[in-house]
């Protein structure tokens, strides 16, 4: 699994940014509970990118499930999903 970390260069889809709205999360928080998240899934072969989904503890508390990939061209890691528990 690559490592992907809060500090670490990140990019938010369109669709992620959606939902987070949709869910009264702000970007930071699921970027904020990167750091201590739990690998649920590895998914190496998603296309166009890898990805793999993460158990994350928001600051407030709440469990959330993100779904981020790696943009391998550019070493960024994107954001692609996220819901609640």
């Amino acid at each position: 699994m690559w490592q992907i970390y809060s500090d670490g260069p990140y990019v938010v889809g369109e669709h992620a940014s959606e939902r987070l709205e949709e869910r009264g999360i702000m970007e930071w928080q699921a970027v904020a509970g990167l750091d201590d998240a739990e690998l649920i899934i590895e998914r190496p072969r998603t296309k166009p990118n890898p990805s793999i989904e993460v158990r994350e503890i928001l600051p407030d508390g709440t469990e959330f499930k993100a779904v981020w990939s790696h943009l391998r061209g550019s070493d960024v890691a994107k954001l692609v999903n996220g819901a609640f528990l």
